[in-house]
C-alpha cells in the first residue's frame, strides 16, 4: 500500500534512459536491495529448452526467493535472454536428489506487497524486447496491442513422489509458505536450485508470503485453481468468455440447447412468413392472370345431364309435342299471287282445314303444295271454301298415316284459359306460340277488297294475345288439352286496322280466330256439298246508320223491299225503320254487330230480338233462315 508514502512515478510514466545504439538501459536492483518496483513487474520470456523440438512448451515460473544466508545474485541455470529458470532446492528435512523439489517463484518487497522479475546480471543477455518509450506493455513488440504468451497441451499426471505446481501461484501475487518453511526476507531472493532433468516435471514449492500476512490454513483438499499458465488444448471443451459455451475451433461460442432451440423457432417462424407472403403474391398473380385471360388451359364449362324427353301433357311442351304432326304448312301459287300460310289435319282422308284468303290466290287453276311437320310434301286440290266465314277445307292425295288434331268446344272456353298457337309466321314452319284467351265473343270484320262487301267476312272471333302473325292464318289454337278451340285468323296491327292476314305487319298481342263450334259446321258442309249455309233474318241493313243499334233499311238491295217476303223477319213483324238494340239479350251497337251475332248461329236457331220502333221498345222470336254462301 502506498499510504504515508510518496507516489511513485509508474514504470509506464517514467522515463527509460537509453545508449547511443538506442537500446534502453535495464540496470536490475543491487545486490541485496530490493526491487523498488511500486508493484509492477515484467513477465519473463521462457527459455529455450534443449530438447525442444519445435512442439509446445511451458512457460517458466519466476525464480524462487533464496533462504536467510544464501547468496543473491542469478542461479547458476539461468537461460537465455537473461530470463532467470527455475531451480531445484533441498526440501525442508530431506537429502538433496532425494525427488521431493519445488521451485520457488521471487518475491520482491514493496508497500503493494507484489512480485517483479530480477535485472540481470552485468554479463549476461538482454531482454528480448528494448523498454519502449511509449509506455507500451513490457512484452510483445511495441504496439498497441501484443500477441497472447505462447501455451501447450497439459501435462500428464505426475510420478509419484513429485511434487505438481500449485497453479494457484499467479505471477505478482502472494502465495502461501508452506508449514515448517521460514518466509524469505523482503529484498532477499531466494537461492537458485540445481537444475531438473528435462524429462522431470519441475517440482515447485509455496512462495513466500509477506511479513506482516497471517500464515494461511492447510488446504482443505487439492483444489485446482485455474492458472492462466496452463497448457491450452484446442479441443478441450473450455468455456468462452462471458460464459455463452465452449469455444470452436473458430473461436465462436456453442449455442446451448436453449439457444439453438430459439433460433429454430425463429428461422421456422420467419421462413412461414415468407412462405405466406410468396403464397399470397402467387396466388394474387395467378387469380388476377385466371381473370384476365379466362383459365389456364382448355376450357371446359359444367352442363346438365340428359335428361328424359317426354313432358307434362298440359305443359306447352307436352301440347306442342302432340299437336306439331297435324299441322302444315300451306305454299299457294295463282294467278293472284302467291302466299303462304297453316292448315291442319281434320281426318284420315287428308282433309285440311284452312282459312279462304289463304287459298283464294290459287284460284281455280292454281295449285296448292302442303308440307308436313317431318318435311314431307305432297299436292293439294281444293275442296270448298266460303269468304262470309273466311274458312276453306283442300285434301292431300297419295298420303296415308296422318293423325288428325281432335276439336274441342269453343263454348267451354272462358277468359284466361292458357291457349297455344302454332303456325308458319313469315315461312317459319312449326313456330309455336303461347298465351291465354283475352276475350270471347269479339264482333270484327275482315277483306272487303272487291268493294262490294262480297268478301266481307263477318266472325265472332276468340281474342288472344298470343302471337300471330302473317303466316299463321289457318293455324290451329289449342287449349290445355291439345284440343282445337279456333282457327287463326286475324290480327290487329299498329299501323291498320283488323284484317284477316292483309298486313305485313307483327303481332302487337291482338290475335282473333274463329271459334272452332263455327268452324265445324262450315267445313263439315264445305266437305259435303262444297258450299256452307250462312243463318239469316231476311232483312236489309241500313250500312250508314251511325246510331247505336242496328237499323232496318228503307229499301231493299237491288229495289227490292227491305224485309224478305215470307222471312224469319217479316213473320216476326220487324218492318223497314226499326232499330235492333238485342240479340239473345246481349247489346248491339251496329249493323256488322248484329250479322256477326247471327251467322254465330247455325240455320234453324231461334234468336229473341229486341226492336225498338217510335221510342217504343219490344221484344220478338224468330227463327233464322238459310242462304247459300259463295
Amino acid at each position: 500500500m502506498n499510504e504515508g508514502k510518496p507516489t511513485k512515478a509508474k514504470w509506464w510514466s517514467r522515463p527509460r534512459p537509453q545508449d547511443l545504439s538506442g537500446e534502453p538501459e535495464s540496470p536490475g536492483p543491487a545486490p541485496g536491495e530490493p526491487a523498488d518496483t511500486d508493484g509492477d513487474f515484467e513477465l519473463a520470456r521462457p527459455a529455450a529448452r534443449p530438447d525442444e523440438d519445435g512442439g509446445d512448451y511451458e512457460l517458466r515460473r519466476p525464480e524462487p526467493v533464496p533462504a536467510d544466508g544464501e547468496p543473491t545474485g542469478a542461479p547458476a541455470g539461468a537461460a537465455e535472454d537473461g530470463v532467470p529458470t527455475t531451480s531445484a532446492v533441498p526440501a525442508q528435512g530431506g537429502a538433496a536428489g532425494s525427488g521431493v523439489e519445488s521451485a520457488v517463484s521471487a518475491v520482491a518487497a514493496g508497500d503493494a506487497g507484489m512480485a517483479s522479475c530480477a535485472a540481470p546480471a552485468d554479463g549476461a543477455s538482454r531482454p528480448l524486447h528494448d523498454p519502449d518509450p511509449y509506455s507500451t506493455p513490457p512484452y510483445g513488440e511495441p504496439g498497441p496491442w501484443a500477441p497472447a504468451p505462447p501455451v501447450q497441451h497439459p501435462a500428464g499426471a505426475p510420478a509419484h513422489g513429485v511434487a505438481t505446481a500449485d497453479r494457484s501461484a499467479m505471477p505478482g501475487m502472494p502465495v502461501p509458505a508452506p508449514q515448517g518453511t521460514p518466509a524469505a526476507p523482503p529484498g532477499i531472493p531466494a537461492p537458485a536450485a540445481p537444475p531438473q532433468p528435462p524429462s522431470a516435471p519441475t517440482p515447485v514449492l509455496p512462495a513466500a508470503v509477506h511479513a506482516d500476512a497471517q500464515p494461511p490454513a492447510p488446504p482443505l483438499a487439492p483444489t485446482p485453481a485455474p492458472d492462466p499458465w496452463q497448457r491450452y488444448d484446442p479441443w478441450a471443451a473450455a468455456v468462452a468468455p462471458g460464459g455463452h459455451g465452449p469455444l470452436q475451433q473458430n473461436g465462436a461460442g456453442v449455442l446451448s440447447t436453449e439457444q439453438r432451440r430459439r433460433r429454430s423457432r425463429k428461422a421456422l417462424a420467419g421462413g412461414a412468413v415468407l412462405l405466406a407472403l410468396v403464397s399470397g403474391g402467387v396466388g394474387g398473380a395467378m387469380g388476377t392472370y385466371l381473370e384476365r385471360n379466362g383459365g389456364v388451359g382448355t376450357v371446359e364449362l359444367p352442363q346438365a345431364g340428359k335428361e328424359p324427353a317426354g313432358r307434362d301433357a298440359d305443359s306447352v311442351a307436352g301440347i306442342a309435342g302432340r299437336a306439331l304432326p297435324s299441322v302444315v304448312t300451306l305454299h299457294v301459287s295463282g294467278s293472284g299471287g302467291q302466299g303462304t300460310g297453316t292448315g291442319f289435319v281434320l281426318d284420315a282422308r287428308g282433309h285440311i282445314l284452312t282459312n279462304n284468303h289463304v287459298v283464294q290466290s290459287a284460284g281455280s287453276a292454281g295449285g296448292i303444295t302442303v308440307t308436313f311437320n317431318g318435311g314431307e310434301t305432297a299436292e293439294a286440290e281444293l275442296v270448298g271454301r266460303d269468304s262470309g266465314y273466311d274458312l276453306a277445307v283442300v285434301k292431300v292425295k297419295g298420303v296415308r298415316g296422318l293423325t288428325p288434331l281432335p276439336l274441342g268446344n269453343s263454348d267451354n272456353v272462358q277468359v284466361g284459359d292458357p291457349v297455344v298457337a302454332i303456325g308458319a309466321p313469315f315461312d317459319l314452319a312449326g313456330t309455336v306460340t303461347s298465351g291465354i284467351i283475352s276475350a270471347k265473343q269479339r264482333p270484327i270484320t275482315a277483306g272487303g277488297e272487291k268493294g262490294d262487301g262480297s268478301d266481307v267476312s263477318y266472325v265472332d272471333a276468340l281474342q288472344t294475345d298470343a302471337p300471330i302473325n302473317p303466316g299463321n292464318s289457318g293455324g290451329p289454337l289449342l287449349d290445355a288439352k291439345a284440343r282445337v278451340i279456333g282457327i287463326n285468323s286475324a290480327i290487329r296491327s299498329a299501323d291498320s286496322g283488323s284484317e284477316l292476314d292483309g298486313g305485313r305487319s307483327g303481332s302487337i298481342g291482338l290475335g282473333f280466330a274463329i271459334p272452332i263450334n263455327q268452324g265445324k259446321r262450315v267445313a263439315e258442309e264445305l266437305i259435303n256439298t262444297g258450299k256452307a249455309t250462312h243463318a239469316v233474318i231476311g232483312i236489309t241493313l241500313d250500312m250508314d246508320y251511325t246510331g247505336d243499334g242496328a237499323r232496318v233499311a228503307a229499301e231493299g238491295s237491288e229495289g227490292g223491299p227491305p224485309v224478305t217476303s215470307g222471312g224469319p223477319g217479316a213473320k216476326a213483324g220487324i218492318k223497314a225503320g226499326d232499330v235492333i238494340t238485342e240479340v239473345d239479350g246481349q247489346r248491339v251497337h251496329s249493323g256488322e254487330e248484329l250479322i256477326v251475332k247471327t251467322r254465330a248461329h247455325r240455320p234453324g236457331d231461334r234468336l229473341e230480338l229486341t226492336v225498338e220502333r217510335a221510342g217504343k221498345e219490344r221484344t220478338v222470336s224468330l227463327v233464322l233462315g238459310s242462304s247459300g254462301g259463295s
